[in-house]
């Protein structure tokens, strides 16, 4: 546990919790606005109150307009608990302690924005103290280390992102003795982005394909894509390398083959043991990315170990929690759990991206990330808020309904109703998909349980009228070779498959096609037509004897051809 516990405190009725965590030093512009909440005089000398030591409790949080007190819940173990806001008064609050028995919270316990001992505070000499693996000697990862130098604005942007969700991840990695390493993959992954999507469907921080994603229990929703959560995908994240790191008993082989597929890697090593060479990561045949894949990682290891060697200044990013967990049970929008926490809709979305939609549906207990020194904001807000939580339901798409006739009957435009459904353009939507409209004035339920967690939407190419069928895929097939066949995209192809970005010999797939013409809507050529395109093949036909014009020859050639 790092920090220090300067005071607790709940007030009214409401529960309070202020967990000050700045992410960058005050040299450094955070990446999301804090504001330092002032501190109370100190109450009279008491004897004070006991703390248990126990794992923080969760307890639902209504979300109701007068909404009664709940607990907030911390993912991991809690650091600092730092300005107080009144005295310890509700025994519900849990809060780890690691004070010696009968110690006294320090009078001079520092403040947020002093100086303080940062080879304590800052997160860096921490991670760097948990560095484990063996360092990878190789042209690569110096090449890559003098290209990451010069590039001293990408590295701060990356920094910046990484500070809100960097102490979380190096606590999980030190709660399963991983080497902390691992903390800087993000990096190289997607640059600290958990809205990175990449064009093999790869997604969030850690960047799971679907397939992957579902192996490791992460959800993908019409609500929520559990690969983009901060703590979810951390967590499959840590659980895949355990696994990769048993088989190979090597990191570098682990992190190919996160990279590669640890078939690949098992083949590839296969291939070398066969023929009698070594099969270490740099004596393996690899694609380009995967060669360069663990000295991209070694290059960021360089630099965090002693960035002034390479010209850097790494942000200062505080040993302390960045943010808390509340647990919601009612519907909830977006905006305007940004406008409770007093944050821009983009700084939640930075700690909360995981969200499909606008809404966050309290059926599905979700857990929603604030800043930790908003959360106490948040609350207060939520217990003075009199207006509906959530502007949204949801809806049932009838068999002959269309995404504009919906918009109009709802009083939205389409283009906002497919933006909040993330519907692509020139696309209708399927006979009993689940659509999120605008809530009308007099319904007050949130969205139903049942929906929350069966409810879909399918998509279709807009166009002719559509006919369902089945294509049962053959040896050798693959996803794309099947959609260049029916002459869709690979995406129109996973979609209408439940995400399926791999097929086997014997799997059946959904296909939608263009219904043919019935012979009553074709065309049929005018009799008189006919009849004079007749008259002109009889004219042209040549006399016994005679030979063939040119025209006529050439005709026959272009026939045959056909």
């Amino acid at each position: 546990m790092h920090g220090v516990v300067r005071a607790l405190g709940i007030a009214g009725l409401a529960l309070v919790v202020t967990t000050i965590c700045a992410s960058v030093h005050a040299q450094t512009p955070a990446p999301i606005e804090s504001r330092e909440l002032p501190a109370k005089p100190a109450a009279p000398a008491q004897p004070a109150p006991a703390i248990p030591s126990a794992p923080p409790s969760r307890i639902p949080m209504s979300a109701m307009p007068a909404p009664q007190a709940g607990t907030v819940s911390v993912p991991v173990p809690v650091g600092p608990i730092v300005d107080a806001v009144g005295p310890l008064s509700n025994p519900q609050l849990v809060v780890p302690d690691t004070r010696p028995p009968g110690a006294q919270v320090p009078t001079d316990a520092p403040k947020l924005g002093t100086e303080l001992d940062l080879a304590r505070e800052d997160l860096w000499a921490r991670i760097r103290s948990g560095f484990a693996m063996p360092d990878l000697e190789s042209p690569l990862a110096d090449d890559k280390t003098q290209w990451y130098a010069r590039q001293p604005e990408y590295m701060q942007r990356m920094t910046e992102r990484a500070s809100r969700y960097l102490y979380f991840i190096v606590e999980e990695i030190e709660r399963r003795n991983m080497p902390m390493e691992l903390a800087l993959l993000p990096f190289i992954e997607s640059a600290f982005n958990p809205q990175a999507l990449s064009t093999a469907k790869a997604s969030g921080m850690w960047q799971f394909i679907p397939s992957t994603g579902k192996q490791y229990n992460l959800k993908q929703t019409m609500w929520k894509d559990e690969r983009r959560s901060v703590i979810d995908s951390t967590r499959a994240a840590l659980d895949y390398f355990e696994r990769l790191y048993g088989m190979f008993g090597d990191w570098h082989l682990a992190l190919a083959s996160y990279n590669w597929g640890e078939g690949s890697v098992s083949r590839a090593i296969a291939r070398n043991q066969r023929a009698g060479k070594p099969t270490d990561y740099q004596s393996l045949n690899m694609p380009a990315e995967t060669r360069w894949y663990v000295p991209k990682l070694q290059a960021i290891k360089n630099i965090v170990k002693d960035p002034e060697r390479y010209g850097l200044k790494l942000p200062v990013i505080r040993n302390e929690p960045y943010f808390v967990t509340i647990t919601k049970d009612r519907d909830i929008d977006v905006v305007t759990a940004a406008k409770l926490a007093e944050i821009s809709v983009d700084q939640f979305r930075a700690l909360n991206p995981s969200f499909n939609r606008p809404v966050i549906v309290g059926a599905l207990r979700p857990e929603i990330l604030l800043p930790a020194d908003k959360v106490d904001t948040f609350l207060k807000n939520l217990e003075n808020y009199d207006r509906p939580l959530s502007s949204w339901m949801a809806y049932k798409v009838g068999a002959t309904e269309r995404p504009a006739a919906i918009a109009a009957r709802f009083g939205i435009s389409e283009t906002d109703l497919r933006s909040a459904n993330n519907i692509p353009a020139r696309s209708v939507i399927r006979p009993g998909s689940t659509l999120l409209v605008p809530r009308p004035t007099h319904v007050n339920e949130d969205i139903p349980e049942t929906i929350a967690e069966s409810g879909d939407l399918i998509v279709a190419p807009d166009g002719p009228a559509l006919r369902r069928g089945v294509h049962v895929v053959r040896k050798g097939e693959s996803l794309a070779s099947i959609a260049k066949r029916y002459r869709v995209s690979t995406a129109q192809l996973t979609q209408w498959n439940g995400g399926r970005t791999s097929v086997a010999a014997g799997q059946r797939l959904t296909i939608y096609r263009a219904a043919a013409p019935t012979k009553a809507t074709r065309t049929a050529k005018p009799a008189s037509s006919a009849r004079s395109h007749a008259r002109k093949a009889s004219a042209q036909k040549p006399q016994r004897g005679a030979r063939p014009s040119s025209t006529a020859a050439n005709s026959k050639h272009h026939s045959g051809k056909r």
